[in-house]
């Protein structure tokens, strides 16, 4: 009978033995570098940014932090510093929340950033989960709390990151693992903290970003079948709330932070497609951003820039690959822009550009392929 008992017993040592030989490993490699800049073995990065960006807040210097969704995500560091003479670090995650982006811009806040620059979307400010339960963002992993390192140090996948790492630090093996990275289940793939998430520097343009896209995007979201999901989450007193509680609270804690935030310059038939398909969205878009300029605009220590209504950039259809995705040769523009302030906003006239986005809106018409 206690044969039985015996093997269990060597089972269960054996399962906590390499628990605790996984954990020292991830320890020791710390692949999302929480604990220390890599040393043991290059450094490596993940395109996962909602996971990357607290390895990076606590492994990289910087006096700026640049945050915003997929619309600002393929921005490089090395761009964002040349342009504006700054030690910057992207945290822009696609598809993040006005929550999401508060929480890690804070941490970053807490670890020396002395600068914001934010690409703010309308749609950041739709409901969800309030920022201690959000199912996507590990706020214990931000923190440093007991759970967050457990959670981190008892990851399988995080012990398989750190065996290949480990791996790819043996001399041999380094050149022949390093090229066959991007192509291998393993999420640590980058070797430059300048390409996570940015197009490879070989991008056809062209290709990616063109008139026809844009139309064919314009023609699928605006189809009656589709058209309801202009709006999906878009509700004017739920998005103010988030506003106030998730920017102007961040920028009210913070007043010896400089914020730029700028309005991303959109197709102009996104705003088109609301015209046509769901006007009342379109209503909550232009009174939800004529509260955000009003408020903003009184903040000592925020300058809001708006590239909506350039109509140089955001009629040129072949400037996207969607409604508002817009090209690299954007990305540089928009960085230009924010340099000189051209388009910063007026606090005097603080919808002046927003009147001007909504009469261009009126009058467009979509032209034809």
């Amino acid at each position: 009978m206690r044969a039985p008992f015996t093997h269990v017993r060597r089972l269960l040592l054996a399962s906590v033995v390499c628990a605790l030989a996984a954990a020292a490993l991830i320890f020791v490699v710390d692949p999302l570098q929480l604990f220390r800049p890599s040393r043991l073995a290059a450094a490596f990065y993940s395109d996962d940014t909602r996971v990357q960006n607290a390895g990076l807040i606590r492994s990289q210097s910087f006096d700026t932090a640049f945050m915003g969704t997929s619309l600002a995500i393929h921005f490089r560091q090395s761009e964002i510093n040349r342009a504006l003479g700054v030690h910057s670090l992207k945290l822009a995650m696609t598809g993040s929340n006005s929550r999401q982006q508060a929480f890690v811009l804070e941490q970053a806040i807490d670890r020396g950033a002395r600068r914001v620059i934010w690409e703010m979307d309308d749609f950041i400010f739709v409901d969800a989960a309030e920022i201690e339960t959000d199912p996507y963002l590990s706020v214990d992993l931000y923190r440093g709390t007991a759970k967050g390192i457990a959670s981190y140090l008892f990851d399988a996948a995080m012990a398989k990151e750190s065996l290949f790492a480990l791996l790819r630090s043996i001399p041999p093996l380094r050149e022949p693992l390093t090229r066959a990275a991007p192509f291998l289940p393993v999420k640590f793939a980058l070797s430059d903290v300048d390409d996570i998430y940015a197009l490879p520097r070989d991008f056809d343009v062209a290709r990616g970003y063109n008139a026809e896209k844009t139309r064919a995007a314009f023609a699928y979201i605006t189809d009656p079948v589709r058209s309801r999901f202009l709006g999906e989450g878009y509700g004017f007193d739920v998005m103010v709330r988030h506003f106030e509680q998730d920017t102007v609270g961040l920028i009210s804690r913070h007043p010896d932070v400089t914020f730029d935030i700028y309005f991303p310059p959109y197709s102009i038939l996104q705003f088109v497609a609301m015209r046509d398909a769901s006007p009342e969205t379109l209503k909550i878009v232009t009174d939800l951003t004529a509260v955000i300029a009003r408020r903003l605009t009184q903040l000592p220590n925020v300058r809001l820039h708006d590239f909506r209504a350039i109509k140089a950039v955001t009629h040129d259809l072949n400037n996207y690959g969607d409604v508002i995705h817009h090209s690299p040769v954007v990305d540089a523009m928009v960085l230009r822009w924010l340099a000189s302030g051209e388009y910063r906003v007026d606090p005097k006239q603080p919808t002046a550009s927003l009147d001007e986005l909504k009469a261009q809106v009126e009058v467009y018409r979509v032209p034809q392929p």
